[in-house]
């Protein structure tokens, strides 16, 4: 009878892969493979334990390279992926690796464990912008925004693994954080818009529980989310890293976000996943309260003290602002809605 569980992990060096690593590498019921680009970075984060994993090195969208892998797979968590902005800039990179990358992980499992299950993280941009009607459940149509190469792929690949001939579960995941970093994309979401976080820690215990559960999760999709305690406003959340970092007031001119065309809402029916994996440690209060604890005296100091410089730098980035003030109609629409024309009266 077999003793240990053989785990694939795919996209380890991310930041949820690196969180499932750690959950279970001294688990002695579990014997853990990774897949991952070979890279300075990847490397540094597997070298201390490259004692206790099997590490293969490749590039996911090459069948070749998916193929070393070989086969006694039980469980392949498959979180690897380009995530924006790198998706919005290169989206044939996105596409190799989203797509076609999944569909070599698919053939693989296919041919040489055919009673794998597959673990897939998909995402909340799946079901486009929510900004008006933030409430979201899996029966919500998948209305991927056509400029969202990222979501694209994800569906594109969960259509893949439910025609395939495996066992299965999807996660969409919600807006995932731990270091969360501000760059153009920040300027994108709107701030009316209504968001429930997960941190990552806990959206990698959903995968490693998941494990435990493979015939309740089978053949179904979940909404991933870190519940009602994990509610917030994207104003609010802004607001409250500016204030860790020693940024003060989020005091950015009109027409720097965006009022449409984002995704990101609230899952309806995220306590589905709950019931079954009891995954959830994290809320908002804690997810900021370890910010603030990772942000040394100096670092918010110097935050404080060059706090304009640093917006001044993040709002040039700004691209519905750049829309906005060139005038450019198509960019324009893009990012806000259309102006309401005062109607005429005609007088008898």
């Amino acid at each position: 009878m077999k003793t240990q569980v053989n785990i694939l992990l795919t996209g380890a060096s991310g930041t949820i892969g690196f969180e499932v690593l750690s959950m279970i590498v001294d688990r002695r019921d579990y014997k853990l493979t990774v897949f991952d680009k070979e890279t300075r970075l990847s490397k540094k984060i597997f070298a201390p334990y490259k004692d206790r994993i099997n590490i293969i090195y490749g590039d996911l969208s090459n069948e070749d390279d998916v193929a070393r892998i070989g086969g006694d797979i039980d469980v392949a968590i498959h979180l690897a992926a380009i995530i924006p902005p790198l998706s919005d800039e290169n989206p044939d990179l996105a596409r190799r690796v989203n797509v076609a990358g999944t569909r070599n992980i698919i053939r693989l499992l296919e041919k040489t464990s055919p009673n794998a299950f597959l673990l897939f993280s998909s995402s909340i941009a799946v079901y486009g912008d929510h900004v008006l009607e933030p409430d979201i459940s899996i029966i919500s149509p998948l209305n991927a925004l056509k400029e969202d190469v990222y979501a694209q792929s994800k569906i594109a690949s969960e259509n893949l693994i439910r025609n395939s001939g495996l066992n299965w579960s999807i996660f969409r995941l919600t807006a995932i954080m731990k270091n969360h970093k501000m760059s153009k994309l920040m300027f994108h979401m709107p701030l009316s818009t209504m968001m429930e976080i997960c941190t990552a820690a806990d959206t990698a215990r959903a995968f490693v529980e998941a494990v435990k559960h493979r015939s309740e999760l089978s053949g179904k999709v979940f909404n991933l989310g870190g519940g009602s305690r994990c509610y917030i406003t994207y104003r609010e959340f802004l607001e409250r890293s500016f204030h860790a970092f020693g940024l003060g007031k989020l005091n950015f001119p009109n027409h720097a976000f965006a009022e449409r065309n984002f995704h990101c809402g609230i899952y309806v029916d995220g306590d589905e996943l709950e019931k079954i994996l009891h995954f959830r440690r994290d809320t908002v209060d804690s997810y900021f309260a370890d910010v603030s604890r990772s942000i040394s005296f100096v670092k918010r100091l110097a935050g404080s003290v060059f706090s304009q410089l640093i917006k001044q730098s993040l709002l040039i980035q700004s691209e519905p602002l750049k829309a906005f003030k060139t005038k450019n109609a198509n960019r324009m629409s893009l990012f806000f809605f259309p102006e309401k024309k005062p109607v005429s009266v005609v007088q008898s």
